[in-house]
């Protein structure tokens, strides 16, 4: 069964693990591939603690396996507009359930505040689009830095609430 909750500062070397890792196995072939560092570490303990971001941890039998944040757009920086920052899923536990259970958890929160949302992701990484197509965001068509990235929406009061 997966459990979600808030992270605490136990968590910050899971996920800076599961972020990492995900992203390698995701589109390191796309994006490089980054280290585990203790600076990467010690961004993630900052970024939990953000007031304008809720974090949402998934653990399955006690593990931490995956995260999420939302919060306000960044980019465009519009406060009607709310953002899926990240969304982040251990490789071990792909294609089991946690990816959903974290957007749908990451929908509502955002529900409670913006009409619709956006997310970027790494233009070419067809695994994670057709993920968020899925879970009913849209493509844009929108890119940013030098096209290595692409923008999605998601209409969040629309009759289809996914």
């Amino acid at each position: 069964m997966i459990e979600l909750r808030k992270p605490t500062d136990s968590d910050v070397d899971a996920l800076a693990r599961i972020y990492i890792d995900s992203w390698n196995r995701g589109f390191g072939d796309l994006m490089g591939y980054p280290t585990h560092s203790r600076e990467r570490r010690d961004r993630w303990r900052q970024d939990i603690h953000d007031p304008a971001v809720t974090w949402t941890v998934a653990e399955m039998d006690g593990d931490v396996v995956g995260f999420c944040g939302v919060g306000p757009s960044r980019d465009p920086v519009d406060p009607t507009l709310g953002e899926l920052q990240t969304i982040a899923v251990d490789p071990p536990s792909w294609r089991r359930g946690v990816g959903r259970v974290l957007m749908k958890d990451a929908l509502s929160s955002l529900r409670l505040a913006y009409d619709s949302a956006i997310l970027w992701t790494v233009t070419g990484y067809q695994r994670g689009q057709a993920f968020y197509v899925a879970m009913g965001w849209t493509p844009l068509g929108w890119l940013r830095a030098d096209g290595t990235e692409t923008a999605f929406e998601h209409r969040l009061h629309e009759d289809d609430q996914t």
